[in-house]
C-alpha cells in the first residue's frame, strides 16, 4: 500500500488533479446555469405590465420633445 501511495505522489498526473477539479467545477456551473435557463419561469402578467410601461415611457418622452422613433 505504501508503494502505491509513493507511486501516485511521484507521478505527473497528481499535479493535474487541481486543474481537473477546477475544470469539472466549471462544467458543473455551466450545466446548472443551462438548466436554470431552460426552467426559467415565464410571467405573462409581468410581460403585459412591461409593455404598458414601455408605451407610457414613449408617450412621456414624445410629450417632452424626444424623438423615440416610429411606433
Amino acid at each position: 500500500m505504501d508503494q502505491f501511495i509513493a507511486d501516485c505522489n511521484d507521478s505527473a498526473e497528481s499535479y493535474l488533479l487541481p486543474l481537473y477539479f477546477i475544470v469539472s467545477l466549471g462544467c458543473y456551473g455551466l450545466l446548472m446555469v443551462g438548466v436554470g435557463l431552460m426552467q426559467f419561469p415565464t410571467c405573462p402578467n409581468e410581460a403585459v405590465l412591461l409593455q404598458q410601461d414601455v408605451v407610457e415611457a414613449k408617450q412621456f418622452l414624445k410629450h417632452n420633445g424626444v424623438d423615440v422613433g416610429s411606433d
